[in-house]
């Protein structure tokens, strides 16, 4: 049937901010349904309150309200937009993962829906509950005659500790309505059973957990299904986990296809998922449904379905080429899959299921690093917060591209400088690149527990023991990993044996090079073995020495079809092929198309990790769209499968590659028809951006000038005088600007006696990092001896030093944002891009003015534009000087200045000449794509050319407050510092700065009260803040309860409340029972001391798992204060960015007729 005609307008409910279980992966999803919807002719609104996502720019939808994803704020855009003469006909809350889900089911059953006459699409509310409700969902499997592990719901302790002693221990608790198995986890003991129970009960939205029989062990895999309305059923992508049961997905390697199933197996599986698509009911869009077998006799068993698209939607779109969500939304209107053409053949139904030749390997990222306290431990609640994919044509070379994706020192299986058996066998003293000492052999008990225990570095230690001589079978009973795996992992480190046979590179036979590459060993790997180390030189070696045996890449389509029909999307992957010769010449099967348009490549972010997230995307996307406007072919570089960027429709050419030196350079020298070795190469790249995806293509820049490749944008001197302490330091005394004193350290001695002289406290970070990786405050000689020793890899500081920098307390911090298009350094421009003739400058995009005092990484810390409290002369020089340093660094694009302001000197902390995370939120918040604007500049256009001026500040506030994954590492202290933690961000805006951060925490998750006792404990230097903060929450009727040292200094200041024993003092009740009971509803503490096991760690630790609101710092609390005070008042309303800038609105639908009525 066609689409329909009795809708107009449909509300998109977005996923809100990034968080662990649901990542940018729904970015993806909604953006695609938005075009999907719009191309159809309907008018789109969307609620989201991510600013940092492509979804939410204004450019995607009709409305975008930039909005907490809440009952209450939805209600108001249900009644704005009626107001406004096009009310919303229906609701589509299927591609937004749980948090749009679960935000529907609210509306429908408080009677939003109905009150408003809107209509929800997608899926059915009786479908959700079949779905998600857990004895609903079991009830349908017994039905279907189909398996679930022995199990039970239960809404309470007491019927769990009953059916405990039915199935006994290990236990697995699934909270209903949850994303990313939050709440869930695997119960060894009765303590960790009941813990688990009432962290489910609390994260369940219908306080439902269903408690599974351990099947612990059992093979897990996944298929993503596609129903429409006809009853047209296909599986777009099925999927393994390599690790077994009790791991989440999210957290597993996975493979697809599914490897290791026999065809009659894989058929029953589908057959079921077919089953329980239907009775379910879900009959217009996309669901996922897990699956897990036991290897000991095959029995299957149904774990959960999700009846939206899922987290490995993404993933199996991206596998297959197969736009889920675009079709999701597109059956969600009408449409039957047999009416929907397949985008990537352009000749094909959608109704075919997609048949691939290859293999995918997708990794997790995890950092863990970030929370040194938090248990490392795999289970059923997911920890990693992004991903990376990988394709090649086996297994192996898929794994091994895999791992050089993740960016984290480790460039394949082994071979490289992490490789404790490489270290043994040369008997190296020195430290690993992960900064462990070499131990060769691998002791057996600790050897035992890596494989036994599922974490992160697992797989490293499955190769120790296959090199110690542990059988296939050995490893598969200790992994719990398929047998046909472990021999896949045995095969590559047999392969070892031939690479490691020779000394030297020259001697390895070609046809062995070649093989090794078709296992997906990189050139890295082969310079650690054959030259020692890793370096851009050593690499360029490799390169060129294989180059000259003819062992290069060919490109193979992404087709959906196995290549039984024609691709019409330039969607790519690199392998490795033996070629054939006919009449002598060698050939191969190279599926690129090259065009003659002039290139310019887009390096992305790679995987999502704290301090490099969705926001560079962002800038990626704006990218490709600028060389649309500019008149280039745009080529995507990117390994991140959850990422618009690598959507086949948002650039010209994609490329799923590593972001590495080596998978870069064979991409662009492909398209440029050779290397700066080729004299006539067609030289079609103009150039590679390297400033918009973060940190991870910025530190290939180097490398890529190194190989001739120009630099589009700013050139590559002007990132090192950023970067390098020295030159840095020179250029502020020249420019007569003010940083803090500071000293860049080589060693342990300089260290000290750079902190002697410019005074404690002190704050020490690495060079060259992102997210604040390893910055830290030390107070005094023995705290930054630590950090020395423990933080630091002393082999590596004569190349990487530590940065010292005095620190400066009680400072007002600010972030500045840049577009300049002076003229770049010689020697990294492109000849191939003509600038435009006109006068550089530089304009400030934005002016941030941080809510928490310095000393809180400014990715964590909450900040608003315009500046709520520095005064008009300050913002004035705060621009004056980011423009003085644009013009000197010659900036051409986007820069990013990093400022504090202390008894009126304003000082400069840190300056990156590259896109930031705070572009995107800038964007939104002054109604201006300065990315887009910026990518254009480096394309040569100037700001004169596109007219571009700064914007005077609007009539309404925009605050950015950050989100964090504390939840997910119970009992880690919550204390914000330098180094960065916030895996996402929100953003609240409203004419009233009160109202604005309150939206912003509702956003974020944070529910501040409206009464109440509040639990008030502060340090000694915060006191005489806290008397104001204490007299406004008494004035608002709140109850104050405090420890005895802020109690007293209260007292004395003639302020009531109620005093609480500190815990160490062994009275009952102490506040942590007072937040155990709920009696608190929002905690203001302070730290002078941090750390998980201290009075104060535990408060904060026990706020986490209670949800109790929580601010650590005074700015924090007053803010908070203000916006409750402002939550008392009354009414709040919501704005569409559009309300803001009217110059974004799209021309307006006719006005629906009103309803006549008798």
């Amino acid at each position: 049937m066609p689409r329909r005609d009795d809708i107009q307008t449909i509300l998109i409910i977005g996923s809100g901010p990034i968080v662990i279980g649901q990542g940018c992966e729904f970015d993806y999803s909604g953006t695609q349904a938005c075009k999907a919807l719009r191309e159809e002719g309907y008018r789109v609104v969307l609620v989201n309150s991510n600013p940092a996502t492509i979804m939410t720019d204004p450019a995607l939808s009709d409305r975008t309200y930039i909005e907490p994803i809440t009952p209450e704020a939805v209600e108001r855009i249900f009644a704005k937009e009626k107001s406004l003469g096009h009310p919303i006909d229906a609701v589509l809350p299927t591609i937004g993962g749980q948090t749009a889900l679960n935000c529907a089911c609210l509306l429908h059953d408080r009677g939003i829906l109905e009150k408003y006459g809107v209509e929800m699409i997608g899926a059915s509310r009786e479908a959700i509950r079949r779905a998600e409700d857990r004895e609903a969902f079991r009830e349908i499997v017994r039905r279907l005659g189909l398996h679930q592990p022995h199990s039970k719901t239960v809404t309470n302790i007491e019927d769990a500790r009953v059916f405990l002693e039915e199935i006994g221990l290990p236990a697995i608790i699934r909270p209903a309505f949850t994303l990313g198995g939050s709440g869930g986890g695997i119960a060894y003991n009765l303590e960790e059973f009941e813990d688990i129970i009432r962290r489910g009960l609390s994260a369940s939205m219908i306080g439902q957990v269903l408690i599974d029989q351990s099947a612990l062990g059992w093979k897990e895999y996944e298929l993503e299904v596609v129903r429409d309305h006809k009853d047209n059923c296909i599986i777009v992508c099925s999927i393994e986990n390599i690790d077994a049961m009790g791991v989440h997905t999210g957290d597993s390697i996975t493979v697809a296809p599914i490897q290791t199933l026999t065809d009659r197996e894989y058929q029953r599986m589908r057959d079921a998922s077919f089953a329980i698509m239907r009775s379910v009911g879900v009959d217009t869009g996309g669901s996922n449904v897990q699956f897990a077998i036991n290897p000991a006799n095959g029995q299957m068993v149904v774990v959960e379905m999700n009846p939206r698209v899922s987290r490995s939607s993404a993933l199996a779109s991206k596998a297959t080429g197969f736009p889920i969500a675009r079709i999701a939304a597109k059956l969600a209107v009408g449409y039957s899959l047999d009416e929907l053409r397949n985008d990537i053949t352009g000749s094909t139904s959608a109704c075919f299921e997609p048949s691939i030749d290859y293999v995918v390997v997708k990794m997790p990222r995890w950092t863990f690093e970030k929370f040194p306290e938090a248990d490392e431990t795999l289970t059923t609640q997911m920890k990693s917060v992004g991903e990376a994919m990988s394709i090649g044509r086996t297994f192996k070379e898929a794994l091994q591209k895999a791992i050089r994706s993740m960016e984290v020192k480790r460039f394949g299986f082994g071979l490289d400088a992490n490789d404790k058996w490489l270290a043994g066998r040369r008997a190296a003293k020195q430290e690993l690149a992960d900064g462990s000492l070499p131990v060769w052999p691998i002791p057996e008990e600790l050897l035992r527990r890596k494989l036994t225990v599922p974490s992160q570095g697992r797989l490293y230690f499955v190769r120790y023991a296959l090199k110690m001589g542990w059988t296939i079978e050995h490893v598969a009973q200790s992994t719990g990993y398929d047998r046909w795996f472990v021999d896949q992992l045995k095969q590559l480190v047999e392969f070892e044996d031939v690479l490691c046979a020779v000394d030297r590179l020259e001697d390895l036979p070609a046809d062995s090079l070649r093989r090794a590459k078709q296992f997906g060993y990189s050139d890295a790997q082969l310079a650690f073995l054959y030259f020692g180390s890793i370096s851009t030189k050593n690499i360029l070696a490799v390169r060129a020495h294989r180059k000259r045996l003819k062992v290069e890449p060919v490109f193979k389509l992404v087709d959906t079809c196995a290549a039984e029909f024609e691709a019409v999307t330039p969607y790519f992957y690199s392998t490795y092929e033996t070629p054939v010769f006919n009449a002598g010449i060698a050939v191969v099967d190279d599926e690129i198309r090259i065009s003659p348009r002039p290139k310019i490549v887009i390096l992305g972010g790679g995987p999502n990790r704290i301090g490099q997230g969705i926001e560079f995307d962002y800038c990626c996307c704006q990218a490709a769209f600028a060389c649309a406007d500019m008149g280039f072919e745009s080529v995507m570089i990117n390994s991140n499968p959850e990422t618009v960027s690598t959507d086949y429709d948002t650039s010209d050419l994609l490329f799923f590659e590593p972001l590495t030196l080596e998978d870069v350079l064979n991409v662009i020298e492909r398209l440029n028809g050779g290397g700066v070795d080729v004299k006539n190469r067609s030289g079609g790249v103009a150039g590679v951006i390297v400033q918009f995806g973060g940190q991870t293509p910025l530190n290939l820049a180097h490398g890529l000038h190194a190989a001739g490749v120009p630099l589009i944008g700013t050139g590559i001197d002007s990132i090192d005088l950023a970067e390098d302490r020295d030159r840095f330091k020179a250029m502020l005394e020249e420019l007569g600007m003010n940083q803090p004193p500071s000293g860049i350290a080589r060693s342990l001695n300089d260290a000290l006696q750079i902190a002697q002289r410019i005074g404690y406290p002190v704050l020490v970070r690495p060079s060259y990092v992102l997210g604040g990786r390893g910055m830290e405050t030390c107070f005094d000689e023995t705290s930054l001896k630590r950090y020395m020793s423990e933080a630091v890899d002393v082999s590596e500081l004569a190349d990487r030093p530590i940065l010292i920098d005095r620190f400066l307390s009680d400072a007002i911090e600010i972030d500045v944002d840049v577009v300049s298009d002076f003229i770049p350094n010689e020697e990294s421009r492109s000849s191939a891009i003509s600038l435009h003739a006109s006068e550089s400058r530089a304009v400030v995009c934005g002016v941030m003015e941080h809510i928490e005092e310095a000393g809180i990484h400014s990715g964590d810390s909450t900040c608003t534009i315009p500046p709520y409290s520095l005064p008009k002369s300050m913002v004035d020089r705060v621009a004056t000087q980011a423009r003085a340093l644009a013009k000197r660094l010659k900036v051409r694009g986007l820069m990013n200045v990093q400022m504090a302001c202390k008894d009126d000197v304003l000082y400069i902390l840190e300056v990156n000449p590259r896109a930031s995370r705070t572009a995107p939120f800038v964007s939104k918040a002054k109604g201006v794509s300065w990315a887009r604007v910026a990518a254009k500049v480096m394309m040569g256009a100037s700001l004169d050319q596109l007219n571009i001026h700064e914007t005077a500040d609007t009539n309404f506030f925009s605050v950015k407050e950050s989100v964090f994954p504390f939840a997910k590492f119970p009992g880690v202290d919550v204390i914000l510092g330098p180094e960065m933690r916030s895996t996402g961000e929100v953003m609240g805006a409203d004419r009233s700065l009160p109202v604005a951060f309150a939206k912003a925490q509702m956003a974020a998750g944070v529910m501040l009260p409206t009464s109440g006792k509040v639990f008030l404990s502060v340090r000694e230097s915060d006191k005489r803040a806290a008397i104001d903060i204490a007299r406004s929450l008494i004035a608002a009727g709140f109850t104050l309860i405090c420890s005895r040292g802020t109690h007293e200094y209260l007292a004395n200041n003639d302020v009531k409340s109620e005093l609480v024993p500190k815990i160490a003092e062994g009275q009952r009740p102490n506040v942590l029972d007072l937040i155990r009971s709920g009696e608190i509803v929002l905690i203001i503490n302070t730290p002078t001391r941090k750390g998980a096991h201290t009075d104060e760690g535990r408060i904060r630790a026990g706020s986490v798992r209670s949800g109790t609101p929580i601010m650590t710092t005074v700015a924090g609390a007053r803010a908070a204060v203000q916006a409750i005070s402002a939550l008392q008042i009354g009414a709040w309303d919501v704005c569409a960015i559009q309300d803001y800038f009217p110059h974004l609105a799209r021309p307006a639908l006719p006005v629906a007729a009103p309803t006549m009525t008798v």
